[in-house]
């Protein structure tokens, strides 16, 4: 069953699982004592800190392991922040951050801190000016993602770490989707990442943190990993992570260039043998393994559940996958198209005929949801159009309000409107994307007395 959910989790690399077997039986002692069996240990415990740090791109002394990539980013902003607390309680993020590092802000926002989230444009990106226009004299810390997980955009580090480093601002990256990709550009003050998503062992986190960078650990803190990690290190999964990061790094170059062009395939042939569908990220500067698209009238929970009936494993950033009911923060953050989305992201090793079988069964997965929720083939117009009509979607779904749009907007005539009633917070991106691709005007949201109403006019 081809897996393309790698952006989640990659399957162990097979390096990881041979350096995991081994020091399963040579690291189970206790790195801090001074017998032979703790000596071993610690012979591999420094080897894989060295191993991962010439990766990074950092001195060994300068590197943590941490329990897991998210705890990496709530220890490496907490102590950043209170690092610096004499300089202020301001923090800089970006709108598309993974939810750790959001998390974080918004723990340290009830502590009485503040935070300013840095918006993106359409592909997900940031300005590295809006970025700088965000930092202000009490900014202790700013954040800012290598790659978004969701879309795989690639975020300008270079540009941002520069005018950071002008303001006197360290910078956190969070490289855990880009780190088995490529070493970070320079000019970072502190660095995350997570071993299963570039193949290693889950449990396993990095924190970089650079010598001069004022850092002040939070919570118990004991004599390992520095006092920044406290805890008995699980030394096999380390070990099995270092191994497989320098694995993945030598593979890097020759993969990268082959499943980018699996990936092209798959952002050009979508659009062709799907109708209404909405490619999101940057086509450029992204990963080389993940695209992310956007179905129209589709529900995501059921496509995903399609898909994997046809041998599919895939993700979603779709409303409707979330237990909450609400967009990706990303997608959300775009501007773009939620309903029916589907992340694809292959792992190392994935072969063409996997991308092609794909290919062929998307088609019908699509068309049978479609099917499946009444959605219209193409809006039919009514012999006697009424100027304006109302679609009460209250209570309903997505892709409900948007499906009930497009029966009827053929019933108006051309410059008349057709207002929805939802309450669903998907419909705020979802009608105006419908807008978009059907080239009717999005003339906007107004206050109802349960949910909002969206207005649209047909102009075609």
């Amino acid at each position: 069953m081809p897996y393309f959910d790698a952006a989640s989790a990659a399957p162990l690399h097979p390096v990881a699982r041979q350096a995991l077997l081994a020091a399963l039986d040579e690291g189970w002692a206790d790195p801090a004592r001074l017998h032979r069996e703790g000596r071993r240990a610690r012979l591999l415990l420094d080897a894989a800190r060295e191993a991962a740090a010439e990766a990074v791109g950092c001195r060994p002394d300068e590197l943590t392991f941490t329990s897991s990539g998210t705890r990496a980013v709530h220890s490496g902003i907490s102590g950043a922040l209170a690092g610096r607390r004499r300089v202020g309680r301001h923090l800089v993020v970006s709108a598309v951050e993974h939810s750790s590092v959001l998390h974080s802000a918004a723990t340290h926002e009830s502590g009485g801190g503040s935070f300013t989230e840095v918006p993106v444009d359409g592909t997900g990106a940031v300005s590295a000016q809006a970025y700088a226009s965000a930092l202000r004299e009490d900014t202790a810390l700013a954040c800012l993602q290598s790659a978004n997980h969701e879309v795989g955009t690639e975020q300008p580090v270079a540009e941002v770490a520069e005018l950071c480093r002008a303001a006197g601002v360290p910078l956190l990256v969070d490289a855990a989707q880009s780190l088995g990709w490529g070493p970070v550009p320079a000019g970072w003050s502190l660095l995350t990442a997570s071993a299963h998503k570039w193949g290693g062992p889950a449990g396993v986190g990095l924190l970089a943190v650079r010598k001069g960078v004022r850092f002040a650990a939070q919570g118990p803190t004991d004599e390992r990993e520095s006092g920044r990690a406290a805890g008995f290190e699980d030394i096999p999964a380390i070990v099995a992570a270092a191994a497989s990061l320098r694995a993945v790094r030598a593979e890097a170059a020759a993969e990268s260039l082959r499943l980018r062009a699996l990936v092209d395939r798959i952002r050009a042939r979508v659009p062709e043998l799907v109708p209404d569908v909405e490619v999101v990220g940057d086509p450029v500067r992204r990963l080389p393994h993940l695209v992310t698209f956007s179905c129209l009238y589709v529900d995501g929970e059921t496509l995903l559940h399609e898909l994997d009936r046809s041998g599919f494993s895939v993700s979603s950033g779709s409303s409707c996958t979330s237990s909450t009911l609400t967009p990706s923060h990303v997608l959300k953050a775009m501007g773009v198209l939620s309903e029916g989305n589907v992340r694809v992201s292959l792992p190392t090793g994935t072969p063409d005929e996997d991308v092609d079988r794909f290919l062929e069964v998307l088609p019908p997965a699509v068309a049978g949801v479609r099917e499946k929720l009444g959605a219209p083939a193409a809006a039919t117009p009514s012999p006697v159009a009424a100027p304006s009509l109302v679609v009460d979607a209250l209570g309903r779904r997505c892709p409900i309000p948007v499906i009930e749009l497009a029966k009827v907007i053929g019933e108006v005539p051309v410059g008349g409107t057709v207002t929805v009633l939802s309450d669903d917070e998907a419909a705020r991106l979802d009608i105006p994307a419908w807008c978009a691709m059907r080239e009717q005007e999005y003339v906007g949201e107004e206050p109802a007395d349960r949910g909002s109403a969206y207005v649209v006019r047909r102009l075609s």
